[in-house]
């Protein structure tokens, strides 16, 4: 069983002397490298400044004294560093970075690292225990070598602490060949709400904002594109290339997809299309002939359409195919065999039916729609009158083209504030 107890900070380590077992000085601490990959978080070994150069040792072949010192069990197990191990140095790669606090939300900087010593197989080993994103950690490196370290780490305490625990601390790795090499993945920070990664990127610099967003799922991205404001969204597609920028359009919203590619150059626009697949292409490309600010502007073309005489159970087989957000769907859009609109089916009405019930006898007495050309405003005074949560679009022959969705709406009338 592990025997833990509380070791020094990153900071007040650092420069430590490392002796022989007799004594002598061996060198001192220049940095610390953790394990990425499957062993990620796991120390792999000090990294230490001796007569020969950078070297390495396991932190098991390390025991603390007494005294403060580092004392080596044996030289036996230094190797010299390479330097094309796949590690992250904490002083190189952490301290004043910014990273991702994944439990916070948010973005925050590293002004120190807590380490914990721990017994193992009668040794003792070092883990990193949290990151100092507080003034605890600021005050320590400010007086670092004014005044010794025993009492700076006395007086440091007496700060409030600002701690983010190591399993909450998302790295950011600009350079991609280092990013591929250190297998970093932002598994914790895809699992967080599409408006939070939002708010982190948006917080970011350019290059870390492309880093992040690159190594996220397409799917992930998307969402979180999608709660960008304009601006941001244009610079950070603009700032990838075209297939990663298609791969991730294609997973948007086909009307969030058109309003930001008409945002863009015609030529940039144009080679992201390309790129795309061609169902995807197709559904952009015809939302982008209409105008923004009308009906046809502002609706996608996800939602789920039945024919007349389809019963529930053919409603709910139909959901089950729908490939688009399904928290999306409020409704369901009966039409005949021209794809004329002729009845409206609201999601919970349907659920509590028997399957056989026929969708028709379901349907909404009075339907409200729009026309393909009908202006924004108009669009969001039928939301307000009608208190709806989705607007059914269609063109000049009564034929179901669109849905207008309330947050369609919100935005819109969110970029007018």
């Amino acid at each position: 069983m592990d025997e833990k107890r509380n070791g020094p900070s990153l900071a007040l380590l650092l420069g430590t002397p490392v002796t022989e077992p007799k004594g002598s000085l061996f060198g001192r601490l220049k940095d610390i490298a953790v394990a990425t990959g499957a062993d990620a978080g796991r120390i792999a070994g000090l990294v230490l400044k001796t007569k020969k150069g950078l070297e390495l040792v396991p932190a098991t072949e390390v025991r603390s004294t007494p005294s403060g010192a580092l004392e080596l069990r044996s030289t036996d197990a230094v190797q010299p560093l390479q330097g094309d191990e796949n590690f992250i140095f904490l002083k190189q790669d952490l301290l004043d970075q910014q990273i991702i606090d994944v439990h916070g939300r948010k973005v925050v900087r590293v002004n120190d690292v807590d380490l914990q010593w721990f017994s193992r197989d009668e040794k003792q080993d070092l883990r990193v225990r949290e990151v100092e994103v507080g003034l605890r950690g600021a005050v320590r490196r400010l007086l670092l070598g004014v005044i010794p370290k025993h009492a700076l780490d006395t007086f440091s305490r007496k700060f409030p602490a600002r701690v983010i625990p190591w399993e909450f601390v998302d790295m950011i790795e600009v350079d991609p060949a280092r990013r591929v090499k250190l297998k970093i993945e932002h598994e914790r920070l895809a699992q967080l709400h599409p408006s939070d990664i939002a708010d982190i990127l948006e917080d970011l610099a350019p290059a870390e904002r492309e880093a992040i967003l690159t190594t996220l799922d397409e799917e992930v991205a998307a969402e979180a594109l999608e709660e960008v404001e304009p601006k941001l969204q244009k610079a950070l597609v603009e700032s990838l290339d075209s297939e990663t920028a298609a791969g991730i359009v294609e997973e948007m919203d086909p009307g969030a997809a058109a309003d930001l590619l008409a945002e863009l150059p015609e030529e940039r626009s144009e080679a992201i299309l390309e790129e795309m697949g061609a169902e995807e292409r197709q559904e952009v490309e015809e939302l982008l002939e209409f105008r923004e600010d009308s009906a046809a502007g502002r609706m996608t073309t996800a939602y789920v359409q039945v024919p007349v005489q389809a019963t529930v159970a053919d409603g709910i087989e139909a959901l089950r195919g729908f490939e688009g957000d399904p928290e999306s769907i409020t409704e369901l859009y009966l039409v005949d065999e021209k794809e004329v609109l002729i009845g409206v089916v609201p999601l919970a009405r349907m659920i509590l039916a028997k399957p056989e019930t026929r969708l028709e006898v379901l349907t909404e007495p009075r339907f409200i729609s729009c026309q393909v050309h009908a202006h924004q405003n108009f669009v969001a005074e039928l939301f307000d009158k009608y208190n709806l949560r989705a607007l059914p679009v269609l063109d000049d022959d009564g034929r179901l083209v669109g849905v207008v969705q309330a947050d369609h709406v919100i935005a819109f009338l969110r970029d007018k504030i």
